[in-house]
């Protein structure tokens, strides 16, 4: 049983560890995503035009040669299953391992030794298919048709890229023997077209699994975990990530190596122009670090919206602009603008997710303590971001203890004054009534035309539009605008049948249970 429990435990820690190493970057999200549709159009789109010094015709290639002179004769000529062309009244010629540039160049060779005067026009016109074969680290190994003018990037998304598979290192194994290995990543980063061959009949596609991996952090376009290539250099992978982003430290650059021993790590800085002008070699498991400058065109900017005579951003000066100068430098308030309602948010430093919150959220009421149901209140309630100010006391009363500093990325709003107060529930007529600060909950509910039937008087509550505080109706000493006055309903009592049904089915429990205990002592007796 120990055994067992070990080896579960040796192999989900050998698991974690290994899934650390596997590179990660965003081509390589595309490549191993099963993508059916991707993979139909892989084995026909390439190249619209083929590129003639690297494209090789074979068996199966048609060619359209029209010889123009005093005459114009036109041919079909298709490339036999020997590598041969013949053209009527010039001969054969042989095709094999030529490219489609040199083929051309001895067609019209060939053509203007037996003709004299002549125009000629030579285009492949149908293109041959070819079988590959694909093994490695992939989940979809074995023999694949193609085009002839498909590309190594045509065949990769068909193959099944795996967590583990190269693609900085794929091999291709020509039926003569000759190899020759490819960085597909180089290609697609940095349109190498030399990373990217025309695949021939008869090739083998080797990809390779992932041995040797570098991290990349900080400020260059993409960084991630790379696959490592033997003898590359710290600006050759700077370069595959897209170069440095304006914000980098070009004077500080770090590389943390492994010793010899593999166990213990060390730390090198270099210079940007010292990492171009030297080839520094990287090894397995190498971690490059471009850290950013510092506030790199960081802006002091807080915003102003609503009510204020000239709304939108404005430049700060951080910890020394404080809220009334940057009202005043913004035109002042206007006269519909509520210091009420006001609000200053201040996003930086919040706390995005409560766990406690979270869990309480899926809790049912009556399962809850009081302390946690008081707690759940008051988190539904909170306004994430808000910072306490009384706009009333700093512009109204001209309390300078209330003229915060601001900080960066501050919102304040001024929204319209609210002149009304909101009746919602069991009133004749809900809705909004005009405010007027003599009037007490009773007069609004009069102004409103007075309880619905159903209303519970004695349950009628004050939410406080600016909280959401519930505070009780004798509890209320004074109503602000935008407050909300909530008259709950009375529930309907059940009705006569559901109660005549209830009543019945109690009765007939209980004339069982008596009938039971009678036949009980009948037959003791």
């Amino acid at each position: 049983m120990r055994f067992i429990l070990f080896l579960v435990l040796f192999l989900l820690g050998g698991s974690v560890v290994y899934s650390q190493t596997l590179p990660e970057y965003f081509e390589r999200k595309s490549l191993t995503k099963s993508d059916s549709l991707q993979s139909v159009f892989s084995t026909v789109a390439s190249d619209g035009v083929i590129e003639a010094d690297n494209y090789f015709p074979g068996p199966g290639d048609r060619f359209l040669i029209v010889i123009s002179g005093l005459e114009e004769t036109v041919h079909q000529i298709e490339v036999n299953h020997e590598g041969q062309i013949y053209i009527p009244r010039v001969g054969g010629i042989d095709v094999n391992k030529k490219s489609l540039t040199r083929l051309k160049n001895e067609i019209r060779d060939a053509i203007n030794r037996n003709y004299k005067n002549v125009t000629i026009f030579i285009s492949l016109n149908n293109l041959r298919r070819i079988k590959v074969y694909v093994g490695g680290d992939v989940s979809k190994p074995g023999s694949y048709i193609l085009f002839a003018n498909s590309r190594l990037s045509d065949l990769i998304y068909q193959t099944g890229i795996l967590p583990t598979t190269s693609i900085r290192s794929v091999k291709i194994t020509h039926r003569e023997g000759e190899g020759k290995i490819y960085d597909c990543l180089t290609f697609f980063r940095l349109n190498d077209r030399a990373q990217n061959p025309y695949l021939q009949e008869g090739d083998f596609i080797f990809f390779d699994k992932v041995t040797s991996i570098v991290n990349v952090n900080g400020a260059v376009k993409f960084p991630g975990t790379y696959e490592l290539k033997a003898g590359e250099s710290m600006d050759e992978l700077i370069e595959l990530c897209g170069g440095l982003l304006p914000e980098a430290r070009v004077d500080s650059i770090e590389l943390i190596s492994f010793e010899e021993d593999k166990t213990t790590q060390f730390s090198r800085l270099f210079s940007y122009n010292h990492i171009l002008s030297t080839k520094i070699i990287l090894s397995n498991k190498d971690r490059l670090i471009i850290r950013t400058i510092p506030k790199y065109l960081e802006e002091d900017i807080v915003t102003i919206e609503g009510y204020v005579r000239y709304p939108g951003p404005y430049k700060i000066k951080e910890g020394v602009t404080t809220l009334s100068q940057i009202i005043e430098e913004a035109g002042g308030l206007l006269p519909d603008a509520s210091l009420i309602d006001a609000t200053l948010r201040r996003d930086i430093g919040v706390i995005e997710n409560d766990p406690e919150f979270e869990r309480l959220k899926l809790i049912p009421r009556v399962d809850m303590t009081d302390d946690e149901y008081d707690y759940f209140k008051s988190k539904s309630r909170q306004r994430k971001g808000r910072v306490v100010v009384d706009f009333v006391k700093l512009f109204k009363d001209k309390d300078q203890a209330e003229d915060i500093i601001l900080s960066r990325d501050d919102k304040i709003n001024f929204p319209k004054k609210k002149d009304y107060i909101v009746l919602i529930g069991q009133v004749v007529n809900p809705g909004n009534v005009e405010y007027n600060p003599a009037y007490t909950i009773d007069d609004y509910i009069r102004l409103a035309g007075g309880l619905g039937w159903r209303a519970l008087e004695k349950d009628i509550r004050l939410v406080r539009g600016t909280t959401g505080e519930w505070v009780e109706m004798d509890d209320v000493e004074k109503i602000f605008p935008g407050d909300i006055i909530w008259i709950p309903e009375d529930p309907p009592p059940p009705r006569f049948w559901d109660v005549f049904e209830t009543s019945l089915n109690i009765l007939g429990q209980i004339a069982t249970v008596v009938a039971a205990t009678v036949a009980v002592i009948v037959s003791v007796r």
